[in-house]
This record gives C-alpha cells, sequence and structure tokens, in this order.
C-alpha cells in the first residue's frame, strides 16, 4: 500500500498516522537544512555544569597547610591519599581521570573563581553565571544564549547547541531567536513512522514538492518536517556507524558524554553542548557522596576526551566544568559544607595543562571563605575569544582579561 500527498494528511489530521519526535523538535530543526559542505574544523564546546556548589577545597587539596587540617577535622582529605599536583596542592583521590588528564598534558586548573560580593544562593548565583548580570539586572538571555543569536549563521544547517538532560534548560543558554533543544537520549530523538517504511516515503515526497503559498503555517509544516528528517537521518546515522575508541564509564555523566562524542564524530555542526551533574550541595555526611561524584566527573571526562582523540577530534573539543560557588572553609556539625564563594573549574582539551591562578590563602578569609582571584567572566571571555572567536565585551557587559589557560589555536 501506497500513501497519495492526499491520503496523508488526511491520515495525519485524523490522528491516525503519526510522526513523533518525542521532543518538540520542529521548532528545533526549524532552522536546519542538508548542507553540502561539514564544518569539521569549527571548535565546539562542551559545557559541564557542577549544579550544587563543589567543595573546592576537597576537590583541590592544600595537603600542606595546617590550617585546611584544623578546620576540617573530619572531612580533611588525608595526605597519604591525596593526588599530588605539586608540592602544595593535590587531587581528591578519586579523581584519577583527572590526574590521567593532566599527565597527558589535557586539564587546565583555574583556581579562586568567582565575583565580587557573592551570593550563597544556589539561585542567584547561578543565575549571575549564566547570564553575567545581577538580580536588579534585565537578564533576557544567557552568556551562550547571546553568542548563539549573534553567531547562528555560523552553524550551518544544524542547531548551534543542544542541552542533554531532563532538567530545566540552563538560562546560560536562553536565547533572543535560537531555540536550543533539551533531550534526554538519541533514541528518542529518532524520528518514529511506526516502521513504515511507505509513511517514511509519502512524508518525504511531500515535503520535497515545491509549492507557491503564502500560508505560514503550511510552510512551517514543511520546512519543519524537512529538518525533522534529515535530522533523524543524521542521528541514525551516528548511532549506527560510531564504535568508541573506549569504554564509557556506565553512569549518567558518562552516557551523555558518549553521545555527544556521537553526534561530533557524525559530523553534526553544533558548536555548543551542554550537561549537568548534581548533587554538589553537601550540607552533610559529604564524604561518600562527594567522592562519587567526582568520580563521576574525572571519568566521564577523561573516557569522552580520550575518545574524541582516538577520532580526530582531540583538539577542536574543549570541555569546561563549573559550580556556581564553592562551600566554606570550616566543616559544619553535620560532616558537611555550607553554601561558600570561590572555588576551581576545570579545562579539558588542547590547555595550556597545569594550575592557573592562586589558591585561595586559608588564613585571609571574608566571612570564613575564599577570597576570590579570577572573575568567572574573565574564563568566559577566554572561552568566547580565544575558543569561539567571538567578541566578548557586549555578552559580558564589560570587557574582561582572558585568563591564559588555552592552548594556541589558529
Amino acid at each position: 500500500m501506497s500513501f497519495t500527498r492526499r491520503q496523508f494528511l488526511q491520515s495525519a489530521a485524523g490522528g491516525s498516522a503519526v510522526v513523533a519526535l518525542a521532543s518538540p523538535l520542529p521548532a528545533f530543526w526549524n532552522r536546519a537544512a542538508l548542507v553540502s559542505r561539514e564544518i569539521r574544523g569549527e571548535s565546539i564546546l562542551v559545557v559541564v555544569q557542577l549544579s550544587g556548589g563543589n567543595d573546592g577545597l576537597n576537590t583541590i587539596v592544600p595537603f600542606t597547610d595546617d590550617r585546611y587540617y584544623s578546620a576540617r577535622p573530619k572531612l580533611a582529605i588525608p595526605r597519604d591519599r591525596v593526588l599530588k599536583i605539586d608540592d602544595e596542592l593535590g587531587l581528591h583521590p578519586s579523581l584519577n581521570g583527572f590526574a590521567e588528564l593532566l599527565e597527558r598534558q589535557r586539564l587546565a586548573i583555574v583556581q579562586g573563581v568567582g565575583y565580587p560580593d557573592p551570593n550563597r544562593s544556589h539561585f542567584e548565583s547561578m543565575d549571575f553565571w549564566h547570564t553575567c548580570r545581577r538580580k536588579n539586572e534585565r537578564r533576557e538571555a544567557g552568556w551562550l544564549g547571546q553568542y548563539l543569536d549573534a553567531s547562528s549563521q555560523r552553524a550551518g544547517g544544524d542547531s548551534p547547541a543542544i542541552h542533554f538532560g531532563a532538567e530545566k534548560q540552563p538560562l546560560a543558554l536562553a536565547a533572543r531567536d535560537i531555540r536550543t533543544p533539551s533531550i534526554g537520549s538519541l533514541e528518542r530523538f529518532r524520528l518514529q513512522a511506526g516502521g513504515r517504511k511507505d509513511l517514511e516515503a509519502a512524508i518525504g515526497e511531500i515535503t520535497r514538492v515545491q509549492r507557491s503559498t503564502d500560508n505560514d503555517l503550511l510552510t512551517f509544516v514543511q520546512s519543519s518536517t524537512t529538518s525533522a528528517l534529515a535530522a533523524s537521518r543524521r542521528v541514525g546515522e551516528a548511532l549506527k556507524s560510531y564504535t568508541p575508541a573506549v569504554d564509557h564509564p556506565a553512569h549518567e555523566l558518562g552516557e551523555k558524554l558518549k553521545i555527544i562524542a556521537q553526534l561530533i564524530d557524525s559530523g553534526l555542526q553544533t558548536r555548543v553542548y551542554y550537561v549537568t551533574l548534581d548533587g554538589f550541595d553537601t550540607h552533610s555526611q559529604q564524604p561518600e557522596a562527594h567522592a562519587v561524584l567526582l568520580s563521576k566527573l574525572a571519568t566521564a571526562v577523561a573516557a569522552f576526551d580520550a575518545d574524541l582523540r582516538s577520532h580526530g577530534h582531540g583538539e577542536r573539543v574543549l570541555t569546561f566544568a563549573f559550580s556556581e560557588f564553592g562551600r566554606r572553609v570550616e566543616e559544619n556539625a553535620s560532616e558537611g559544607t555550607d553554601h561558600g564563594a570561590a572555588a576551581p573549574l576545570f579545562l579539558a582539551g588542547p590547555v595550556k595543562p597545569g594550575l592557573h591562578g592562586a589558591h585561595p590563602r586559608l588564613d585571609d578569609l571574608v566571612d570564613g571563605d575564599p577570597k576570590f582571584s579570577i572573575d568567572f567572566r574573565q574564563v568566559y571571555a577566554t572561552l568566547l575569544e580565544n575558543w569561539l572567536k567571538w567578541p566578548s565585551t557586549e555578552i559580558l557587559g564589560a570587557t574582561y582579561s582572558p585568563v591564559a589557560a588555552l592552548a594556541p589555536r589558529a
């Protein structure tokens, strides 16, 4: 049995034929089209948001500082368990994956990152990181959303950004013109037509027909369906043709980064990917929970970087991991830590490896918190100016000096 265009439209209108995308893909792919060239040399940014406020002092451990051990009699990482970076600082013992990246000169650690007059609210602090605007300023778009709006012509036919995760889409991706999709898995992302090849063929025939019409809705449906078919084919090809070069860890972050590696290798022209690892609000019983979270982060990023390098993408993909704030220096009575301020963040890929910036001094605190020495907007300036090759001043609201943490890139 074959479908005519009239039969298809009647059937679709009656609900007996369903084209399901399992996510709002027509809107997402409305800007997309098949293109004749691949921009395989374009740089790609992968953002890993560590939600909840990562404890920076137990992540990058000042193992020679007695003040650290005095402030944290139960939580401090023993000196003999630290993965040493140099003679004073070391990684949490669960960060073996990061230690491997350091050995490969693929990890930069930017220390003491924060902002003036820190806000210890998760929501307000994260909103500031996402928009670079205080709560009394207009927040119409995120810092990445502004970049996406301004640079959308460089994205070719694919969506310039993708958010993976079931959580609310980060405000950082909010844009005026560009809609970023939030998707949970590649399988849910694929076009479903009930396995009926005749229906798929009919859809393709309809969308290929050129019409002269001023009906905006019909034009939208046609272009959206064409784009959805193209997207489904690209995703299907990625699922079939990609063979990971390493074993990605079997946890949620590992699976997300594995999917991103698949899409990058498929030739997708997306420039920004965004994922979240939640659970860093460790007010009580911190040691085990924090160790598990750091292990997930390090194993996932290390496997992702190794996989990318094996497929020839290692020099064009940068992974950026950050949290909205750190924790206070002193542990609390519940074997945890409370909301703080400055903390380290991480860049994995083609970087200038090692430590950047000074570790916060524990004898020079502000209200019990480590002082920041690097404004997070300096890191954003680095990513925009030196990685994505886009002017940063308008997006950030002022001019900030980049951090010298990236390897030179033409």
